[in-house]
């Protein structure tokens, strides 16, 4: 998939909540649903950015995820230095067009998860929404989120991660079998180092 489709199908995803029949503001919506709106938009604009971000770094994660084992066809003498270069790159994408997709993002919210919200939900509906979102505890629980978050996924990699990785070895080595290539050492699916290969003595 190109970045493009694949940016495409994740600005899809990112907009979720969006009717696909629903890009225009409704003609009796009343200027104080359409300020609840509003509200709503701007508490989640954090979120929001945050998963646009998400949507671009997804391909180039792929990317660095695929030239991760073709570094090992690099001379030794010159691998760190490719490395460091690619890693340069990838950044340097990010932080030439993140800011730009974030901009654009802004002006599609309204269009979409606005018109959606606004289709979707009667005003009473969107003052609770705005209460719970301004309330102490839902500030506390966004706040908390990522460290939810990074608790679950180490657990569930400490618990998994090997024998995942047994299996994705396995899985990669049938594939580069049946196209007739040397399937080399897999990269694990857990994100954990690969153990390093052995040349059998003779």
């Amino acid at each position: 998939m190109t970045l493009l489709k694949t940016v495409q199908a994740g600005l899809v995803a990112a907009a979720l909540l969006a009717s696909p029949i629903a890009f225009a503001q409704k003609a009796d919506s009343s200027p104080a649903k359409k300020d609840l709106i509003a509200r709503i938009l701007k508490l989640q604009q954090p979120a929001i950015e945050a998963l646009t971000i998400g949507v671009l770094s997804r391909p180039v994660n792929e990317l660095a995820a695929k030239a991760a084992p073709a570094l090992r066809n690099v001379p030794e003498a010159k691998r760190e230095a490719v490395a460091k270069q690619i890693d340069a790159d990838l950044r340097k994408f990010m932080d030439d067009n993140g800011p730009g997709l974030v901009d654009k993002g802004k002006v599609l919210v309204p269009q979409t998860m606005g018109v959606a919200l606004d289709e979707k939900f009667t005003e009473d509906e969107l003052k609770q929404l705005v209460a719970w979102l301004e309330s102490p505890v839902s500030k506390k629980f966004a706040e908390s989120a990522q460290d939810l978050q990074t608790i679950y996924t180490k657990k569930l990699i400490d618990d998994n991660g090997k024998q995942l990785d047994e299996k994705f070895t396995a899985l990669q080595q049938n594939v580069a079998k049946q196209l007739g290539m040397d399937g080399g050492p897999a990269a694990p699916a857990s994100g954990a180092k690969a153990a390093p290969k052995t040349t059998p003595k003779k």
